[in-house]
């Protein structure tokens, strides 16, 4: 599960310490799993009480957490119980831990961003969160200080082996996109039969790409920087493939998910080095904690 490590001008946790929170991050993902799992295969854990055993497994798996302010108190006639194959209890947990990263992604011990709530629902976020490796690290759409003017970047996807700057682009299926040229592009084949002018992605990609290089060239900071168009229900017809960008369209897509997918590596230095540089010229806009404002997250981890 990819960390979300800046989401708009939120205030994160990353931002305060970036070279604490994704391995603390990474340690705490895989302790609980191995405790759901072994509740869900009807395996014990050492420290397991008598009323834990004599409890369901959904309900002692709950007591696991801690609950935040924000999130609803359950029903309780909930009668949930956890999926009846690991596949299905994978994509459970993925979604029990969701509001946990949005939670760092937008709060610290002493300030709190007031986030949409409706990231809790968005699909294309839980995409990059859920679909890739923990040493991902995603800045969802972040918005950057540039001589004390705010300028809104693309996803940008740091792995330990360089910066994908990502255009997430999808239309209805059935629609094809013509990369025309440097200034718009067209969406053909959508249901209402009418062709569609868009601006050209790559005005965007290169504006990121820019703000991405001066902040890592002035720190004497080097990190392979890719560029890349993604859809991945829609063709994308490009005669060119500019200079080095990739163009993802749903040709290429399973290709280059399966790709990114495979990477297997460690959280690197240069990693974290070029992800808080980034942090740092970030916009963030935040309040205060109140004092009496319950912190706990919905793990049990301490600050």
């Amino acid at each position: 599960m990819a960390q979300l490590i800046k989401l708009e001008d939120y205030v994160s946790r990353y931002e305060w310490n970036m070279y604490r929170y994704p391995g603390q991050f990474m340690r705490l993902k895989q302790e609980q799993w191995n405790k759901l799992y072994h509740l869900w295969a009807g395996e014990t854990t050492d420290d397991e009480t008598e009323a834990e055993e004599q409890a369901s497994p959904i309900s002692k798996w709950k007591a696991l957490f801690k609950r935040g302010k924000r999130q609803p108190e359950p029903d309780p006639n909930d009668e949930e119980t956890l999926p009846p194959t690991e596949e299905e209890l994978k994509l459970y947990f993925l979604n029990r831990l969701y509001p946990l990263q949005l939670k760092w992604a937008s709060s610290t011990v002493r300030s709190v961003s007031f986030m949409k709530q409706s990231y809790y629902q968005d699909t294309t976020l839980k995409y990059f969160l859920q679909r890739f490796p923990d040493t991902y690290l995603v800045m969802f759409y972040p918005i950057f200080q540039v001589k004390q003017a705010p300028i809104d970047g693309e996803i940008i996807l740091i792995s330990p082996v360089g910066i994908d700057i990502i255009y997430f682009i999808e239309y209805e299926p059935g629609a094809t996109i013509l990369a025309e040229d440097a200034r718009t592009w067209s969406v053909v084949g959508q249901s209402d039969g009418d062709e569609m002018k868009i601006l050209s992605p790559m005005l965007a990609l290169k504006r990121t790409e820019q703000i991405v290089k001066s902040i890592l060239h002035a720190e004497d900071s080097t990190f392979p920087i890719t560029k890349v168009v993604l859809s991945r229900m829609n063709p994308i017809i490009s005669r060119l493939e500019p200079y080095n960008t990739a163009i993802i369209g749903k040709q290429k897509y399973e290709e280059w998910f399966t790709e990114k997918r495979k990477l297997v590596s460690p959280l690197k230095s240069k990693q974290l080095e070029a992800a808080a540089l980034l942090l740092k010229h970030c916009q963030t806009a935040s309040v205060k904690r109140p004092e009496w404002e319950d912190d706990r997250d919905e793990f049990a981890m301490g600050e």
